[in-house]
């Protein structure tokens, strides 16, 4: 049996997060051992802890942490570990030093181009030290692993794409009612949700005005689930105040229940201007549910525009719009989307596949 030190910047919730839970969690236990580091108490250490995961816990505050550093490789040499898996920037950056001076091999892993700030402090000298550290770079997509290795200096010869993986037989779920309950909504509504932290990439602001453009088209519901708070909340409640829809538009919070939730919708929509892959877009495949997006790097390697999904602009409000009527007009396109979609995930995007691919970089390191 192997030992694994897994360990991730952010304490959730979020699509890199829910990966890093499934992923040291459904490896096969008699094969490797997992150590968990995680920078604080949040969804992530309750969710471990709901699996039967303990983890350890140090905080690696400031601009360059060296007690941090040091408590890492501490950590690496106490449990005996023997590969170190490291996800998002800093993290990373952490590991790959500490893999060097203790001479166990890394595993980096990128999520997202918002993993790579432009004003970052001594860029150059993080890149370095994950180019020397880690054996892989793996990315979750091609998009985003050309993005990253074209305006960086880290190493196309060390980049894998290794795609997110969820469990699609659970997202298989009879559709519900318990939205169109719960908001008082018709029948004859059309239920459209977004899955998704509140963030500026997921492009909330756009789907405003794209509702807005759909004013005419009252039977359209919007539902929007994912953790937000601070500014960024507040504008997106300022422009819907301003645009009068209130009582279209429904900002659900945080959701710990994204099956459930998806069951409850007709139709999904990512409204992104990037995306490193998109953990929604595979769930609501998953979910059977016909599938709107954007073009924002990681879907694109997802869906087939007309065949599994459908394409859009990112951006764009009046393309968003048009979207939205052209599939909820034609019943035969939203069953083709639907179909195709939920076998297209099962066949490549299972989180049985994910895991295989990942065992054979550790078989290679190991």
């Amino acid at each position: 049996m192997k030992t694994i030190l897994h360990t991730i910047d952010t304490t959730g919730p979020g699509g890199a997060e829910t990966v890093f839970v499934d992923l040291l969690t459904q490896l096969p236990k008699d094969d490797y051992r997992p150590v968990v580091l995680i920078h604080g108490k949040g969804w992530v250490y309750d969710e471990l802890r709901r699996r039967g995961v303990e983890p350890f816990i140090m905080s690696a505050g400031g601009s360059f942490n060296w007690s941090y550093l040091i408590g890492l490789m501490s950590l690496i040499r106490r449990e005996k570990v023997d590969l170190i898996q490291s996800h998002l920037m800093g993290s990373n950056v952490y590991c790959s030093l500490a893999g060097m001076l203790t001479r166990k091999p890394v595993l980096s892993v990128f999520h997202g181009a918002v993993d790579i700030s432009p004003n970052s402090r001594f860029q150059g000298m993080k890149f370095g030290a994950v180019n020397m550290g880690s054996r892989y770079l793996v990315f979750v997509s091609r998009s985003l692993r050309d993005d990253i290795v074209t305006r960086t200096t880290l190493r196309k010869s060390k980049a894998r794409v290794i795609y997110n993986g969820v469990r699609t037989r659970d997202f298989a779920l009879p559709h519900t009612t318990k939205l169109r309950e719960e908001f008082g909504w018709l029948d004859s509504d059309i239920i459209i949700g977004c899955l998704g932290n509140i963030r500026a990439a997921k492009g909330y602001d756009v789907l405003l005005r794209a509702i807005d453009v759909l004013k005419h088209a009252p039977r359209f519901k919007f539902v929007i689930a994912g953790h937000g708070k601070g500014q960024l909340l507040q504008e997106l409640l300022d422009l819907r105040s301003r645009l009068g829809l209130e009582e279209r538009v429904h900002f659900l919070g945080f959701n710990d229940d994204p099956a459930g939730f998806l069951a409850s919708l007709d139709m999904f929509l990512l409204p992104s201007t990037s995306e490193g892959f998109s953990i929604a877009t595979i769930q609501a495949m998953a979910a059977g549910l016909p599938v709107i997006a954007t073009r924002s790097g990681g879907p694109e390697e997802i869906l087939t525009h007309g065949e599994t999904g459908w394409m859009i602009e990112p951006g764009s409000a009046q393309a968003m719009a048009d979207a939205i009527q052209t599939v909820s007009a034609d019943n035969n396109l939203q069953q083709r989307l639907a179909n195709n979609g939920r076998v297209h995930a099962a066949k490549t995007f299972d989180l049985d596949k994910m895991l295989v691919a990942y065992q054979m970089l550790y078989e290679k390191l190991l």
